[in-house]
C-alpha cells in the first residue's frame, strides 16, 4: 500500500463519527448476510436419535424424524416436533419465523401489533415484519452493492475513453450524455419494468442503463488533466500503448475522487430500489422489500408499525452510508494532503 494511500485510511480513521458509522454498518450488513441464522422457520440444529440434522442448511422428509409423510418436514407443526422431542431435542433460531412464513397462532386480525412472539408485529400476511426487515436489507444492499460496482466500472471506463481521447470522441460522449443524462431515470424504469415479468436481473440491467452516469464526468476531468502531463507525455514517447497509460498511469491517480462518491451511490442505488418497490415495479411480490414494507405502512394507516419499522429501517442504514460517504470524501481530498 502506497504511503499516500495509508495517509488517506488514516484520516479516515481519524474521523470518529465516519469510522464508528462503517462499523455499525459493517455489523448490520453482516448480520443481514446471516439473516436464515437469526430468522427462520426451521431449526439451526435437531438431535434425534443419536443422530445430528441441520434442517437450515439442508432438507429432511418428515419420515426422518418418525413421521409418515415423505415430504419435507414442517417443523412449526406440533406434530413434528412432539416426534423431535421424544427422541432428541431442536436448537430454534432467535426469530422462528422466516420472511415468508405467516404466524397462523394469532388471536388478533392481521396487521397485529408488536408482541414477545413478533417483536416488531405482523404484516396484513401474518408475517413477521422483523424477519422481513432482516431479508430484505440483505437483497436491497447487495443489490445495490452489485448495482454500485457496475455502474462505477461502466462509468470510469466510458469518462477514461472521452478524457483521453478528446477531440471529437469527447465532443460526441459529451452529447451522448447530455440527453441521456436529460431522460427521467425513475419514469424510464418504471416503463421499462412494466414491459417484463418481475426479476431481479431484468430489474438490475435496466437500472444500471440509466444509472452508469454518475461517474463519468469525475473520471473524465481527471484523464483531461493528465493526458497533458509529462509522465504522460514520455510514456507516449517510449511506445507505451494507450491502454497502458490508461490503466497504470493515469487511473490510479484518478480513483480517489471516484472512491469518494461510491458511498453517496450506494445510497442512491437503495433508494431507487426502495421507491420502485413502493410503487410496485421493483422486484417480484414474493420477494422480502423495505418498499413493500412502506408500502403497506400506507395501506394500513391503523398499524403505525408497520411504517415505522420501514422508515427508521432506511434512515439508519442511509444515515450511515452518508456519514460514510462524507467521512470518505473529506480523507481523499487532495487539500488535505
Amino acid at each position: 500500500m502506497s504511503p499516500l494511500m495509508q495517509a488517506r485510511l488514516k484520516r479516515f480513521q481519524e474521523n470518529k463519527l465516519g469510522f464508528g458509522c462503517l462499523i455499525i454498518f459493517a455489523v448490520i450488513f453482516v448480520l443481514s448476510l446471516v439473516s436464515e441464522l437469526i430468522a427462520n422457520d426451521k431449526p439451526l440444529l435437531v438431535k434425534y436419535d443419536h443422530s445430528l440434522y441441520v434442517p437450515v442448511l439442508k432438507s429432511y422428509p418428515e419420515t426422518t424424524f418418525g413421521g409418515v409423510f415423505e415430504t419435507e418436514a414442517d417443523y412449526k407443526d406440533p406434530v413434528v416436533q412432539q416426534l423431535i422431542d421424544e427422541k432428541g431435542w431442536a436448537v430454534w433460531p432467535l426469530i422462528q419465523y422466516s420472511y415468508q412464513t405467516p404466524n397462523l397462532e394469532l388471536a388478533v386480525p392481521v396487521p397485529s401489533a408488536p408482541t414477545a412472539q413478533n417483536w416488531l408485529g405482523t404484516d396484513d400476511q401474518g408475517r413477521d415484519v422483523l424477519a422481513r426487515i432482516l431479508y430484505g436489507l440483505r437483497v436491497s444492499l447487495l443489490f445495490g452493492f452489485a448495482l454500485t460496482f457496475a455502474s462505477a466500472l461502466l462509468g470510469i471506463a466510458v469518462g477514461a475513453i472521452q478524457g483521453y481521447y478528446g477531440g471529437w470522441v469527447d465532443l460526441l460522449g459529451q452529447r451522448i450524455l447530455e440527453v441521456w443524462g436529460g431522460l427521467p431515470m425513475l419514469f424510464m424504469v418504471m416503463i421499462l419494468v412494466s414491459m417484463f415479468t418481475p426479476n431481479v436481473y431484468w430489474l438490475f440491467l435496466i437500472m444500471l442503463l440509466f444509472g452508469w452516469t454518475t461517474l463519468v464526468g469525475l473520471v473524465r476531468a481527471e484523464f483531461l488533466k493528465a493526458r497533458n502531463l509529462d509522465y504522460v507525455r514520455a510514456a507516449r514517447s517510449l511506445g507505451v500503448t494507450d491502454r497502458t497509460i490508461m490503466l497504470r498511469h493515469i487511473l490510479p491517480n484518478a480513483m480517489s475522487s471516484s472512491l469518494s462518491q461510491l458511498p453517496f451511490m450506494l445510497t442512491a442505488n437503495i433508494t431507487a430500489l426502495t421507491a420502485l418497490d413502493f410503487l410496485g415495479y421493483g422486484l417480484p411480490p414474493d420477494a422480502a422489500s423495505l418498499g413493500e414494507l412502506l408500502l403497506q405502512g400506507k395501506s394500513n394507516l391503523n398499524s403505525p408499525w408497520l411504517a415505522l419499522s420501514g422508515f427508521f429501517t432506511l434512515a439508519i442504514v442511509l444515515s450511515l452510508l452518508i456519514y460514510i460517504g462524507e467521512a470518505t470524501r473529506d480523507a481523499f481530498d487532495p487539500r488535505r494532503q
